[in-house]
């Protein structure tokens, strides 16, 4: 009796086994079966652009639907310039952040700063979106973007970036509403990387003279680099692919600007205006090849930033 039951729980277990095993299988095998026939459909959909433009796609800036001429040009470099002007923000404030709630904040704020961090990553892009355009934009218009231009304006170099109108919407704003969108995210994941140091470095570290700067440079970030740059590509996996925000602020002018506070246009900007309205075959299928193209910018960063902390992790395992 005693051996039936125990071959029936042993076939119990291996039954439930194989059901797990295989039910993770599938999960697994799902989510590169979507991410396959998503691409498979923006090919398909971006196809006929594909063969009437091909390469020159992507090197023109004309955006006429009247003419029937698409370029990706500007909203390329509308979106990568951006997300760049936004992590270059973001990164050095959510650093900070995180080192403040982490080492320096006194115990009875540690609490409620990190969950207004955390909330502020749960605030909808629309509502930065509106608050960017009724607030910010105005505040810009009529303080920083004169002030910038009079005392940047006219440095070699860098003038140019800083001139023009001051409209107060722009791809400045549209990045400085990008940073400060992402920077809850990478501020929470610093923070929860660097708590995960274990207080015994830290302290041998403090109780040999080392400052807060020494164990922070030293000491924590060694520790966390892996997980620091995984936060820092989260927020930019964020910024490439921001939608509202952007939209509201940026212009949604289809042009390159040599300077930051003229209007542009981001891929997710074009798509958010022109998609609903898009009867046009060839308009249609070109806006389509804008959204294939930011799958490919975001899948390339993703890959880059992957095989980046792999290598960091082999090296940190070899000791160099």
């Amino acid at each position: 009796m005693a051996s039936s039951d125990l071959q029936a729980q042993l076939a119990k277990q291996k039954r439930n086994d194989f059901i797990f095993v295989n039910m993770t299988k599938f999960f697994a095998l799902l989510v590169l079966f979507s991410l396959g026939g998503i691409m498979i459909s923006l090919v398909i959909g971006a196809w006929p652009s594909i063969q009437e433009y091909g390469f020159g796609f992507y090197t023109s800036e004309t955006w006429n639907t009247v003419t029937d001429e698409y370029g990706a040009l500007a909203p390329i470099y509308g979106t990568i310039v951006t997300s760049i002007i936004a992590i270059c923000i973001a990164v050095p404030i959510s650093f900070g952040i995180a080192i403040f709630l982490t080492e320096l904040c006194p115990a009875f704020l540690r609490k409620p700063l990190g969950i207004a961090i955390e909330l502020l990553a749960g605030i909808p892009s629309i509502i930065y979106g509106m608050w960017g355009l009724f607030v910010l934009a105005p505040l810009f218009a009529k303080y920083v973007q004169p002030f910038l231009i009079k005392t940047l304006g006219n440095v070699p170099v860098i003038g140019g970036l800083f001139s023009g109108p001051p409209l107060g919407i722009g791809v400045f704003t549209a990045s400085l509403i990008l940073a400060i969108m992402i920077i809850p995210f990478i501020a929470a994941t610093m923070r929860d990387v660097f708590n995960v140091v274990p207080d015994l470095l830290k302290e041998s570290a403090y109780g040999v003279g080392a400052t807060t700067w020494e164990v922070m440079y030293k000491i924590i970030l060694p520790y966390t680099k892996v997980g620091v740059v995984g936060g820092v590509i989260l927020g930019l996996g964020r910024a490439l692919g921001e939608t509202m925000a952007v939209t509201f602020l940026i212009g949604n002018t289809f042009n390159i600007n040599p300077n930051l506070f003229g209007s542009g246009v981001s891929i997710t900007s074009a798509l958010a205006n022109e998609f609903a309205e898009a009867s046009d075959e060839m308009h249609l299928s070109s806006l389509l090849h804008l959204g294939l193209i930011l799958f490919v910018i975001t899948f390339v960063v993703l890959s880059l930033s992957k095989i980046m902390l792999m290598r960091m992790d082999n090296a940190a395992g070899n000791g160099k």
